[in-house]
């Protein structure tokens, strides 16, 4: 009897001790420098939001905060390195739409999405719009299905497994417009090829094609939301345009590596949401074509699980390969 009480306080005081050490590291947390690893090209919508919150993250914190862009693999590279980084808070992920994709489309995947990485706050929602050259024929999604069967057309994306990708597939699923998906390292680069003309069309998120689209350089065609973009109010729906099924909003938000101390992924989660909720910063997303969200880290990780399981569905519904 004597050996089991003083196994149950040995129990008890390691806990307590592994408590305390969890409230001691988040009192002293951040310390020294955080990093926010973006898994794309500099340039991207995923790249501008996370030089918005570094920068706000560093005047809040007093501590530098840096964005590093680790592109390749549609993500999968700079998501593994946060997964095997230390469980300390100190490095992000600029986690995505696509996070949540390839937890279902890449098969050999060298981290488990739902088992290493830890959903601590969402940041934004985003539309997607199709767009062309302004210099294109195609005026319409009617338009790009029937010039398909016409002549051979691509379509740029940020990678295999990104929103573009996948909503490109929709799109061929729905329609059978024979399209070559042509795969890039970020959604800045899938535009940088479509504004040469060295592709036809970008399924693409809006935020990083809508300067492009203001200044006359591309023609959009319809957007993946179930209403119409105050910043494009003449341009339809992708329901609209005919295409119901063909319908996808994408979502931003801060991840890191689990087993991440609870204290201190609820220090990051309060200060990303007080940071999202500034006037200022609702103000310069929406100018950027984001949505601000702000969630409870309980509410991230239910919508994060939940959007695994919508594009899982998508994905086998559609036998939708990595290419």
């Amino acid at each position: 009897m004597k050996a089991k009480v003083k196994a149950a306080v040995a129990v008890f005081m390691v806990v307590g001790g592994l408590i305390a050490a969890g409230t001691a590291a988040a009192q002293s947390y951040p310390n020294r420098l955080v990093k926010i690893v973006v898994p794309f090209a500099p340039g991207g919508g995923t790249d501008v939001m996370a030089r918005n919150i570094a920068q706000k993250l560093n005047e809040a914190w007093s501590q530098p905060v840096v964005v590093e862009n680790r592109a390749g693999a549609g993500g999968i590279i700079g998501a593994d390195a946060v997964a095997k980084s230390p469980p300390d808070g100190y490095t992000f992920l600029l986690g995505t739409t696509t996070t949540a994709i390839n937890a279902s489309l890449v098969v050999n995947s060298p981290y488990d999405m739902q088992r290493d990485l830890q959903p601590v706050a969402m940041l934004s929602f985003y539309p997607m719009a199709a767009v062309v050259p302004a210099s294109s024929p195609v005026r319409s999604l009617q338009d790009l299905v029937a010039l398909s069967h016409k002549q051979a057309l691509t379509a740029g994306s940020g990678g295999n497994g990104t929103p573009q990708h996948l909503v490109l597939e929709m799109f061929k699923g729905a329609t059978g417009a024979k399209i070559v998906h042509v795969p890039y390292k970020g959604g800045a680069p899938a535009l940088v090829a479509l504004l040469g003309a060295q592709n036809d069309v970008v399924f693409s998120l809006w935020p990083e094609c809508l300067t492009h689209v203001k200044a006359g350089k591309l023609r959009a065609l319809a957007v993946t939301t179930d209403t119409r973009l105050a910043q494009i109010a003449d341009v339809p729906t992708t329901a609209e345009a005919g295409f119901p099924s063909v319908q996808a909003t994408g979502w931003q938000g801060v991840m890191v590596r689990a087993g991440t101390p609870k204290e201190i992924v609820a220090k990051i989660n309060a200060e990303v949401n007080s940071i999202m909720a500034a006037p200022e910063m609702k103000s310069r997303i929406v100018e950027q074509g984001f949505m601000p969200v702000t969630m409870g880290v309980g509410e991230t990780e239910k919508f994060v699980s939940a959007d695994v399981e919508r594009w899982g569905k998508i994905i086998r519904d559609g036998n939708i390969k990595a290419e």
